[in-house]
């Protein structure tokens, strides 16, 4: 008996090792991908090309008269607070942009400006656990969401009953605006447009863990949605963008980086394919992972409009 006992902590001690170490990895990647940072990270070394054009929207940004909007105000754990832009005139037209991954309102600066200009109002949030807004840990777009919805009750409360809302995002933003749209939004809210989002979070670290990583989807996504759920209260496979779009009626503009390999073109085919209402998709040739303003902002502008112009006005 005590041989079979010494024989069987031989076998056992290899495989504790084994799994203590891999659940010490996925609370290191948890850590890198989940948890804030308080500030913006540098541009990947492709879109460094773009920074002298991007500061001079950031310079724009910050010296245009603006407000300051807040939700959940006297809630520390759960404020949220963003940017509102008036248009240069009165005007009933409002897009409420959502950023990217470690980003916050005013990287959408490029963005801001191309609606100013063309009549709009203009809200860009922080998201949570990003730039002012509270939260320790990125949520990818689930809980940031149900804000969305409420800044467009915001917008109908300040600007009025006869608001057109565009609801408009980049990244991590285009799959909140996506995850978004399978909520109960205010009737005002008219056109969606979604900037190469990813189909499903599982799907995305899945695929980063691989080819950023090498590292294998089983068991990491296992633990990482088991911290997840204990830090946030929901596990990574309830965060779709599929399965959202599968309840949206709205119209909604895809667009996708031909070579994007952050969120590869078929996360786009997939989405593309789910939603239920008046949609198109532009893949931008040659373009990487939220680059398609930026290799031609005047084509992007025509499309974005023309699309917006399209459904807003037929």
């Amino acid at each position: 008996m005590k041989r079979k006992y010494r024989i069987g902590l031989e076998i056992l001690a290899p495989i504790t090792l084994v799994a203590s170490g891999v659940a010490a990895a996925a609370t290191r990647f948890y850590d890198y991908a989940f948890r804030r940072v308080d500030y913006v990270p540098d541009a990947a070394a492709d879109k460094q090309k773009y920074a002298d054009e991007y500061f001079e929207y950031v310079n724009w940004f910050n010296s245009v008269p603006s407000e300051h909007w807040t939700l959940h105000k006297e809630d520390l754990e759960n404020h949220v607070e963003a940017t509102f832009i008036p248009a240069e005139h009165r005007s009933d037209k409002t897009v409420i942009i959502a950023h990217g991954y470690k980003g916050n309102g005013e990287t959408m600066a490029n963005f801001a400006k191309m609606f100013y200009d063309n009549g709009f109002n203009v809200v860009c949030p922080d998201d949570r656990a990003h730039g002012t807004s509270s939260g320790d840990y990125i949520n990818f777009g689930w809980l940031d969401r149900l804000d969305y919805v409420e800044w467009a009750k915001m917008v109908v409360d300040k600007i009025g009953n006869n608001s057109e809302i565009v609801l408009f995002g980049v990244s991590m933003g285009s799959a909140t605006i996506q995850m978004t749209s399978g909520e109960k939004l205010p009737p005002q809210v008219k056109v969606l447009i979604s900037d190469c989002g990813y189909s499903s979070l599982d799907e995305e670290l899945t695929y980063l863990l691989k080819t950023q990583f090498h590292l294998p989807r089983t068991p990491l996504t296992q633990i990482i949605s088991q911290i997840n759920r204990r830090r946030l209260g929901f596990s990574i496979d309830e965060v779709s963008s599929v399965k959202q779009l599968q309840k949206n009626k709205l119209p909604i503009m895809f667009i996708h980086g031909e070579k994007d390999l952050y969120v590869p073109t078929s996360m786009l085919e997939k989405s593309y394919a789910a939603t239920q209402g008046p949609k198109a998709k532009w893949i931008v040739k040659n373009a990487v992972h939220a680059e398609s303003f930026w290799i031609n902002p005047i084509e992007y502008k025509n499309r974005v409009m023309d699309f917006i112009n399209q459904n807003l006005f037929k």
